[in-house]
């Protein structure tokens, strides 16, 4: 099973980040945490490095059916989204598979939850690309 699954897409990086969470949004996902990977190596190993985003996307409702079918789902919890330039100047945006909450933990009991998210997260990776 792939972990993840990716969209590739043009334009400057932070427009390609406002377009994701506005993408996201639409599908009813909020961003918890947003780590500035680029930021980070530069400040903590003074390493520099092409722009990377990694977006801690939640869906409350998704996020309360899984922790309610599996207490310790919370270590797989939120949905990573990531968002990186490369060096030709695309910018690729990954999305963690939801399926592998239900493979991790072997709970029948997330696969409703699995399937929702890996739809909501597909049709974020489809407006991207359209």
């Amino acid at each position: 099973m792939d972990y993840g699954f990716h969209a590739t897409i043009k334009g400057p990086f932070e427009t390609a980040v406002q377009r994701v969470l506005d993408a996201l949004k639409a599908e009813g996902f909020g961003v918890l945490s947003d780590i500035d990977l680029q930021k980070a190596m530069k400040e903590k190993l003074g390493k520099e490095m092409l722009p990377h985003r990694i977006l801690g996307a939640c869906n409350p409702p998704l996020a309360y059916k899984a922790l309610q079918a599996e207490a310790n789902i919370g270590l797989l919890l939120p949905c990573n989204v990531t968002v990186r330039q490369e060096d030709g100047g695309d910018i690729v945006v990954g999305f963690l598979n939801p399926d592998l909450m239900v493979q991790l933990t072997g709970s029948p009991k997330l696969k409703e939850v699995a399937e929702d998210a890996s739809a909501r997260l597909n049709r974020v990776r489809e407006a991207l690309q359209s």
